[in-house]
């Protein structure tokens, strides 16, 4: 099934060589080709995967350590409201 995707013409778009679909980012594509075509990928596409990878794997570390930070926050706010009311 092939899909279609509008992209306008002024914008910068990566697409995939094997399914056509565009990404904006390189790294979204090289992250696709790992997750959806692991197996026609060459060694540069490999190694491209496991970069963008260990990359998105620190961001989502770093959101899910802050998230956790601003609900012990909210937490304790609302702990105190409640001992103070």
């Amino acid at each position: 099934m092939t899909d279609d995707y509008d992209v306008p013409d002024d914008v910068a778009a990566y697409d995939c060589r094997h399914c056509g679909r565009p990404f904006a980012r390189e790294e979204w594509l090289a992250l696709h080709r790992g997750l959806d075509h692991p197996a026609e990928l060459d060694e540069e596409e490999v190694t491209a995967f496991r970069a963008a990878h260990e990359a998105e794997e620190s961001r989502l570390g770093n959101f899910r350590l802050r998230a956790l930070g601003a609900l012990v926050l909210v937490y304790f706010c609302l702990l105190m409201i409640y001992a103070l009311v």
